[in-house]
């Protein structure tokens, strides 16, 4: 083992076990790490749950291989910024501190959405990642075209990316024609009051807008001049 046993929590008494386990619990319940859990259930050396919303029965966990699990993982994870830095660097354009990423954590976050990459974390907010699989990925032929179709672009970066008007992009966000991939957190000022959330977009889903709707006219929309009514406010969203 090539990394830190992260889960110190001891067994579980007899009075205290459950009945029915998360990840994170029959992870605890098995003295291993939640990520080398997770890491397992990837590999198919633990089985998919067979109870409802992803739990486990105790019976389930009893009969799980603890030794197979926790030997399953023989790298220390990698956080999402660090999985980052290694695309960035196979890729030629390394991420330098100080200076704007050519590969960010949203992209890995798109990988995982792709199952390029399994998330070892219980962070909501955080990834962690093999980096043995993100060397798998960064030796992939076409990851430039990969990166690529998922960098993020905010809201005034698609409008612009599509030669339309903001108004406009966000009559599409109305009609449902897109949806946010992500967000992150943008502060005006050094105070959390005055933090917004900012909504990100994948490029390749902001580039398949025109083919994906061809009815509008783009070369019409994108002659609309500032102060117009766009096109698209008379248009009702889809329903449910």
């Amino acid at each position: 083992m090539f990394w830190p046993q992260m889960c110190g929590d001891r067994e579980e008494t007899p009075m205290a076990r459950r009945s029915e386990y998360d990840d994170g619990q029959a992870a605890k319940r098995l003295t291993v790490p939640v990520a080398a859990f997770r890491w397992a259930r990837h590999c198919g050396l633990v089985p998919e749950p067979d109870l409802p919303a992803q739990r486990w029965s105790r019976s389930a966990v009893e009969v799980m291989d603890r030794d197979a699990i926790r030997g399953a993982l023989s790298r220390t994870p990698i956080s999402g910024g660090a999985a980052a830095d290694r695309i960035a660097e196979a890729l030629g354009t390394p991420n330098v501190i100080g200076e704007k990423a050519s590969v960010t954590s949203f992209v890995v976050r798109r990988l995982i959405d792709l199952r390029l990459l399994t998330d070892l974390s219980t962070n909501p907010d955080g990834s962690l990642v093999n980096p043995e699989q993100v060397d798998v990925v960064c030796a992939r032929d076409d990851l430039a075209e990969l990166v690529a179709a998922n960098t993020p672009l905010g809201p005034e970066q698609a409008a612009r990316r599509l030669s339309v008007r903001r108004t406009d992009f966000d009559h599409m966000l109305r009609l449902g024609w897109i949806r946010p991939a992500d967000s992150v957190e943008v502060r005006f000022g050094t105070s959390r009051a005055g933090a917004v959330d900012v909504a990100l977009f994948r490029t390749s889903d902001v580039d398949g807008l025109p083919a994906a709707h061809p009815e509008i006219g783009w070369e019409t929309l994108r002659a609309v001049q500032k102060g117009q009514r766009s096109p698209l406010a008379a248009l009702a969203a889809a329903s449910a």
